[in-house]
């Protein structure tokens, strides 16, 4: 456990901050947190229970987007911290958003999603969870979404990017 949270966390905490500054990039965001993926795979049956954060959470890209490698990334970024994540995948109507993430008892929603002309369905996503009664927090991101946008929605936080996500997620879950 060491290893993970002193080692491979912090070196993920790194490269996240020089992702925010400007000196790494999204596919170099995406080797790092796949070789952690593949070492947190190493160290799972040496570990006696989760590590790390913990909290379940359901993602997914809202219907009528097929974008995902932000909210792929987002996903790495969230398993590698210790959250258990619930991938719906892309193109998810609201209705399976919110009735998994009841289902599951799960903490968070997170929602992503690229084009100007699908982000209103994130508004959907939070509007049926009110009228269902869902007490998760609903995070949301992508290219055209911003601060001012997720106010406007009421969803509960924003991210920018996966680094991001995973110290609003921490925060969220406090």
């Amino acid at each position: 456990e060491d290893l993970l949270n002193q080692g491979m966390i912090a070196a993920m905490d790194e490269v996240g901050a020089k992702f925010e500054a400007g000196q790494l990039y999204v596919p170099q965001m995406l080797a790092a947190a796949k070789t952690m993926a593949a070492g947190v795979e190493v160290l799972k049956p040496l570990m006696k229970g989760e590590s790390g954060a913990t909290g379940k959470m359901v993602m997914g890209t809202v219907a009528g987007d097929l974008h995902d490698i932000g909210k792929n990334l987002v996903v790495l970024m969230l398993k590698n911290y210790g959250y258990h994540v619930i991938d719906l995948g892309k193109d998810v109507p609201a209705d399976v958003i919110v009735d998994t993430a009841m289902n599951e008892g799960a903490k968070v929603i997170g929602l992503s999603a690229l084009m100007t002309t699908t982000m209103m369905r994130m508004k959907d996503v939070v509007e049926l969870a009110k009228e269902k009664g869902c007490t998760a927090k609903i995070v949301i991101g992508g290219a055209a979404i911003t601060e001012s946008f997720s106010d406007e929605i009421g969803a509960d936080g924003y991210s920018k990017d996966a680094a991001e996500c995973v110290k609003l997620v921490e925060r969220l879950l406090a």
